[in-house]
């Protein structure tokens, strides 16, 4: 009896949640273990389509670095990096093109329609919601850096996002953009996430990945983040608390909230539910960012 009136009471704590969220847009950005691990893929899906179930709209984007990577070893090619950008020539960028789209993106679309919900993968071999022009770096003597067919968001389709949400549709989305010449550009998924949430003006933006969040010492599990504001987390970074491959995901959020979007959220999609405990729940589970 007791763990039935703690379910009831989880339950009527999620359903204020559930009423202000409800036709919200969620943009949510796939990565990490959460790609290699079927199994943990196919729980934090089965969160997605509760979601969806609920009346919220979500919208997904995803990676598939490792992926790629483990294609190129098989196809004999060894990936060279630029400035933490992987390189990339016509081949590495089919190559690119072809797991994202027909492994990992069909994959993700096919588990939500198993699991019951109408989902659409939207990539450049079919309807492209993404649209880039080529990334310039420039290296650490002033010189310009050559990365070959990389791409950073400029405009993203949201109308027909939005059309796909109202018709209850989950978006899928593969990080491989189009540029006005109609040549195909490999984008970064962190970046393509925020850029997205903030097109949409989405209410929130949640990056999975594989930490419990943001950390004052990354040695310290106790000193989790839970929020934190912009400014906040800008100040962390210059300070150099936040680095490697936290960065990318910090941008993203930054990006997403200077467009508009309502909040920001990194989180372990490793944990189970992690998904619906940081959404529908007072404390959560990950770290918020908030303008």
């Amino acid at each position: 009896m007791k763990e039935a009136i703690k379910k009831a009471k989880a339950l009527i704590e999620a359903m204020e949640y559930i009423q202000e969220f409800r036709g919200k847009i969620v943009v949510i950005k796939l990565g990490g273990s959460i790609l290699d691990d079927l199994e943990l893929q196919k729980k934090l899906l089965k969160d997605v389509v509760f979601m969806a179930t609920v009346g919220m709209h979500p919208v997904l984007v995803h990676g598939g670095g490792k992926a790629i990577t483990r294609a190129m070893q098989e196809a004999g090619l060894a990936p060279t990096w630029v400035h933490g950008r992987r390189y990339t020539d016509e081949r590495t960028l089919a190559i690119a093109e072809h797991t994202l789209v027909h492994k990992v993106n069909a994959g993700i679309a096919q588990t939500l329609r198993e699991i019951g919900a109408d989902a659409m993968g939207l990539h450049s071999l079919s309807s492209c919601v993404l649209f880039a022009k080529p990334l310039k770096l420039t290296g650490d003597n002033g010189r310009k850096l050559d990365v070959g067919m990389v791409g950073t968001i400029e405009d993203v389709n949201a109308d027909l996002l939005k059309t796909l949400c109202e018709s209850g549709t989950i978006p899928v989305i593969a990080p491989v953009a189009m540029n006005r010449m109609g040549t195909k550009l490999n984008v970064n998924a962190d970046s393509a996430a925020g850029e997205v949430a903030a097109a949409l003006k989405a209410e929130k933006l949640v990056v999975l990945s594989d930490t419990h969040g943001i950390f004052k010492d990354i040695d310290d599990p106790s000193s989790q983040i839970s929020s934190a504001t912009e400014q906040e987390v800008e100040a962390m970074v210059e300070d150099g608390i936040i680095s490697a491959g936290m960065l990318p995901k910090v941008e993203s959020c930054f990006t997403a909230l200077k467009g508009g979007a309502g909040k920001a959220h990194i989180i372990d999609g490793r944990i189970e539910h992690s998904l619906l405990l940081e959404i529908y729940t007072e404390k959560g589970i990950g770290t918020q960012i908030t303008r």
